[in-house]
């Protein structure tokens, strides 16, 4: 109450100090990982370089769709542009996408990570496409880049086509990158040309409302993004292009700094929620399951069971998501309990009325497969695990 008193006592309510405070360190949190890392970092590695990486820096604004449309603006998305996403995940990638007028293309996932599939990616790309939007699903690292013969910043370099991270979901995850340069640890948000996340409340730093922030470590870019969020305006009433209203209140800014503080601590919770519910799937499992209808949890490891995380992942466990061969039966199992669940998400995108006109997407067979199998379990820092899955070996 104290940092919200303050705000209010201050009668500084858009933008201001706290606002500064937050976006500066957003940016230091997000720069942290790779420290006493060693010598260069990934995209110094893609460019073969051996330098020290450009420090990532933070602009907030409204919302994660806001963050989403304002990157593609930055980077001159045009009406007719395609823009590869990936087909299972939640509707802003590609809606942003379609609401600038361009063409959402979608790709197909991984069906152990739910991942975009890079392979797929490089299949979709054609004369128009001008980037890609990978997105952190469930909390973990989209491909970007790591132990794999294809990553999307390879196929980006590739192609001359911009890099987009959502890591709406996954503010706080890392993974660790080895290259000829060493091994280096890496935070969501540093991953691409601009990254982007959310702090809608449900989110693993959520604030009591609504808001967004995107990440760049070119300063020619964090100087667009401010003018597009800022009305396109360089100065006060000097407007250089024409952009949106799209700024974070000082409020959830003050909410957010003392939030943020304790991120790493709640994560190591979610974590640990997220070890014990494996255990206990794994364990049932090796049991023959729900009438013998397995559920496939997340784990992290290279030589885990699907949906794993890629090897040397941290995931925030933004939702802790299994694979439910009968997920009716399963659902029907955790009603009984009285255990809480959704379904995320419930048809892959190319399915949906608004994007059903673009006739494309049919193929890919692991997204439709993740959409009839996939279901959430709660698993936020302050939820009683142990009570849960004893509820659930109660009707089992």
């Amino acid at each position: 109450m104290a940092a919200e008193r303050a705000v209010l006592d201050s009668g500084c309510y858009i933008g201001g100090p706290e606002v500064a405070a937050l976006e500066a360190e957003l940016a230091d949190f997000c720069n942290s990982a790779g420290r006493n890392a060693g010598k260069g970092s990934f995209l110094g590695g893609i460019a073969g370089s051996d330098r020290a990486e450009p420090k990532t820096r933070a602009v907030t604004c409204a919302s994660g769709t806001d963050a989403l449309t304002i990157a593609l603006m930055a980077l001159g998305l045009k009406p007719g542009d395609e823009v590869i996403v990936p087909d299972f995940t939640f509707i802003a990638p590609a809606e942003c996408v379609a609401f600038l007028g361009g063409i959402p293309r979608f790709a197909d996932i991984d069906p152990e990570t739910l991942q975009i599939d890079p392979e797929s990616v490089k299949a979709l790309i054609g004369p128009k496409t001008r980037g890609i939007i990978g997105v952190d699903l469930f909390g973990q690292c989209a491909p970007f880049a790591h132990q794999a013969e294809t990553t999307l910043w390879e196929i980006a370099v590739v192609n001359d086509l911009w890099l987009v991270e959502d890591a709406a979901q996954a503010f706080g995850a890392e993974y660790r990158i080895s290259s000829e340069f060493g091994s280096i640890a890496q935070r969501a948000c540093t991953l691409a040309t601009i990254s982007i996340t959310s702090f809608y409340p449900s989110k693993p730093l959520g604030c009591y409302g609504d808001g967004g922030a995107l990440f760049t470590s070119d300063p020619k870019l964090e100087a667009k993004i401010r003018q597009i969020a800022n009305h396109g305006s360089t100065g006060r009433y000097l407007h250089e292009s024409v952009g949106i209203n799209s700024r974070l209140d000082a409020l959830q800014a003050a909410i957010l700094r003392v939030k943020l503080r304790h991120l790493e601590d709640e994560l190591k919770v979610r974590r640990e929620n997220a070890r014990k519910y494996d255990e206990f799937f794994g364990a049932l499992n090796d049991t023959g399951g729900i009438d013998g209808a397995k559920i496939v949890p997340q784990q992290i490891g290279a030589n885990c069971k699907t949906p794993k995380l890629e090897i040397n992942c941290t995931s925030t466990y933004a939702q802790y998501t299994v694979l439910a061969d009968d997920r009716e039966t399963f659902i029907a199992k955790l009603d009984a309990a009285g255990i809480p669940h959704c379904i995320h998400y419930p048809q892959p995108l190319h399915e949906q009325p608004c994007f059903k006109g673009l006739a494309q997407g049919s193929e890919n067979k692991n997204a439709t497969m993740a959409s009839q199998k996939a279901v959430s379990l709660p698993v936020c820092a302050f939820t009683d695990v142990d009570f849960i899955i004893n509820k659930l070996r109660s009707v089992l």
